[in-house]
């Protein structure tokens, strides 16, 4: 299964984008989860056009406006905490099974009791079903705090292949991790913003990647999250076109690592 982060750039109908993602061959989408974006109040509307286009939404995205506002022992954090049960509620509502958060930045600490918040997020996750990502960025003191003091095994990870190699490559995140992946985001370190470029534009060993996300016996989408800032001599459905390309290429790298841990496997 491929997928693709369903705001990609251009401005296209809603509707009308769901379904060229489904002519270009994507088998699924992520859904960005807010009014930002220039996705306006009816955002949630999303769930039935992207459904009606046949498509399967893998996960949401939560809002990052105020992303460091977690750990604030104040009424800023305590409104993201409800923004962030809301979207586990919104979740098993609209029967989607994953939503990905961005934790604050490494440069904010956790405060008081604010750790606390990410208990009630695992709470309230257990008692409705859904798996909630922890997405890597410029957090690693974050990520991996959370990740090493949270047994639940609704919380996890998402792990950002771009991201990986722009703030911490030197980490073996998968490697370390990779037992609790529940979402992933493919895209490349080339290009003008050195973030969000399509696969194999960029300088990330894709072999590599792929090989060490099979590793971990992740079995959901190969999923992109690119933006047409570097193709804006693209038509969306070029644009798409080519996406879908390249995630093919890495889902065969994908498959292949598989096929090799089977070996090795079955020989022992």
């Amino acid at each position: 299964m491929v997928s693709i982060y369903d705001w990609f750039g251009y401005e296209i109908p809603i509707q009308k984008r769901y379904q060229w993602i489904k002519e270009a061959g994507f088998d699924g989408v992520l859904l960005w989860w807010s009014d930002g974006f220039g996705r306006g109040a009816n955002y949630r509307d999303g769930v039935t056009y992207a459904r009606d286009a046949k498509l399967e939404i893998e996960n949401i995205h939560t809002p990052i406006e105020h992303q460091n506002d977690l750990w604030l022992d104040n009424l800023a954090g305590e409104a993201l905490l409800k923004c962030y049960l809301q979207c586990i509620r919104d979740c098993a509502e609209f029967e989607i099974p994953a939503m990905v958060i961005h934790l604050p930045d490494e440069c904010y600490h956790i405060q008081g009791n604010s750790f606390d918040r990410i208990k009630k997020i695992a709470d309230c996750a257990e008692k409705l079903g859904i798996n909630v990502a922890m997405e890597n960025l410029r957090n690693l003191s974050n990520l991996k705090y959370v990740l090493d003091h949270t047994d639940s095994k609704r919380i996890g990870y998402c792990y950002d292949a771009c991201h990986h190699a722009n703030y911490c490559q030197d980490e073996d995140l998968l490697g370390e991790y990779g037992s609790r992946l529940m979402a992933i985001h493919l895209h490349d370190n080339g290009g003008d913003r050195k973030q969000h470029q399509l696969p194999f534009d960029g300088s990330i060993n894709w072999s590599e990647v792929m090989n060490k996300i099979a590793k971990t016996g992740y079995t959901g989408a190969t999923a992109l999250e690119p933006m047409n800032w570097d193709y804006l001599s693209l038509t969306p459905k070029e644009f798409l076109k080519r996406a879908y390309e390249k995630v093919k290429k890495l889902e065969r790298l994908r498959g292949e690592s598989n096929e090799g841990i089977d070996r090795i496997l079955s020989s022992k």
